[in-house]
């Protein structure tokens, strides 16, 4: 099979009957007995924009020996619909090098610029008041180590924001949120709620693999992110100095409750009330990001209803043909006006927050060729 190592067809593009000549991740590489006692290949392929089921019937051994999980391969394949699901029968593969591959291909990427969401968090950080907030928070955000992996990591393996920088955008429109709550309710504690927003997920670095798929690190499997972020915050108040022991107790109680309830995986229930806060405004959030990208993945699919999305446990309402029209209008870019905590002067001096235009993520990882686990290398980490 001739090498061609650009990619040519993406998930999203592949139809019915088509031949399909091009490179994929091997998410998952499982091989299985047939009835007629023969050995078959099944693969999960993906890329940017989705996920397809492989299958190899001939030449199992040989295929095998070819490459693993993890690696990039250029199949020549049919394309077919089996059960409802497209599934592509591999009849030919090279494995390739991973030099030869732009990353930002094969792993979804956030829309938003690195610069953007960078600015955007700068403000944030100026605009706090509380010394102690702002030396811990500045602590882990101006690690240039620990920010190339906040910024990369993605904010979950499934549910929501699954893609690179997933973890900053989601962090960064908690943080939205919560300056919102803050505005409307003034006992709140903004500086608290901030600090809660930015570090809820940070063991997520750790807990979470993202350099070729998404997935659970050794660490994340045994401790999960909730503990590993405790013991990060400890680990950095430690290094302050003077730093209130209460307030430590306060931050750690935030990450530890961020989920709600016991059957959420949530070592602690919310037990005062930024903590209540914060669990509601990051689910809502991630309930928000998870039920659009569902419906985004099908924007061909006929019917005013979604596939069955399995976390969720049910169908969404798309709407008919006027009401996704009028949603389209309404999801188009608005003219910049000033934001809630301007128009009000419950507090002095703080700033807005202007989002300039700019590349996206993805363009400045394709200029860039980074190495995204560099900075994990050099720290010694398994994330």
């Amino acid at each position: 099979m001739n090498e061609n190592t650009s990619k040519t067809i993406y998930v999203d593009q592949i139809q019915e009957r088509a031949r399909v000549e091009s490179i994929f991740l091997v998410r998952d590489k499982i091989t299985a007995m047939a009835k007629n006692g023969k050995p078959y290949m099944t693969l999960k392929l993906m890329d940017r924009t989705g996920e397809v089921e492989g299958r190899i019937w001939d030449q199992v051994d040989y295929f095998s020996g070819q490459f693993n999980k993890d690696d990039f391969i250029q199949i020549n394949a049919k394309a077919s619909v089996y059960m409802g699901k497209m599934q592509l029968v591999v009849q030919d593969l090279t494995k390739v090098e991973e030099n030869l591959i732009d990353l930002s291909d094969f792993l979804p990427i956030s829309k938003r610029s690195l610069s953007d969401m960078r600015q955007e968090l700068d403000q944030i950080l100026s605009s706090l008041t509380d010394v102690h907030i702002e030396a811990l928070l500045r602590a882990f955000f101006d690690d240039p180590g620990f920010f190339a992996l906040y910024s990369k990591a993605p904010a979950a393996k499934a549910m929501h924001h699954v893609f690179l920088g997933g973890l900053l955008e989601h962090s960064l429109a908690v943080v939205g949120l919560a300056v919102d709550v803050a505005v409307r309710y003034p006992q709140v504690n903004r500086d608290l709620l901030i600090c809660g927003a930015l570090l809820h997920d940070i063991g997520k670095v750790k807990e979470l693999s993202y350099r070729r798929s998404f997935d659970y690190t050794d660490e994340g499997k045994l401790l999960g992110h909730i503990v590993i972020g405790v013991q990060m915050v400890e680990d950095q108040v430690r290094q302050l100095a003077d730093f209130p022991d209460e307030l430590s107790m306060l931050i750690k109680h935030l990450l530890l409750s961020h989920h709600g309830q016991y059957d959420f995986g949530s070592p602690k229930r919310p037990k005062f009330m930024e903590a209540v806060i914060l669990n509601f405004i990051d689910d809502l959030d991630s309930k928000i990001n998870g039920v659009q990208t569902h419906i985004d993945k099908e924007p061909d699919k006929e019917g005013n209803w979604t596939n069955y999305h399995r976390l969720y446990d049910r169908y969404f309402y798309k709407g008919s043909g006027p009401a996704k029209q009028q949603k389209a209008k309404m999801s188009a870019p608005a003219k910049e006006k000033p934001s809630l905590t301007e128009n009000r002067s419950i507090r002095t001096e703080r700033k807005s927050y202007n989002k300039p235009l700019g590349t996206n993520l993805g363009d400045q990882l394709r200029e860039k060729n980074l190495d995204l686990f560099s900075a994990m290398t050099e720290k010694g980490e398994d994330s």
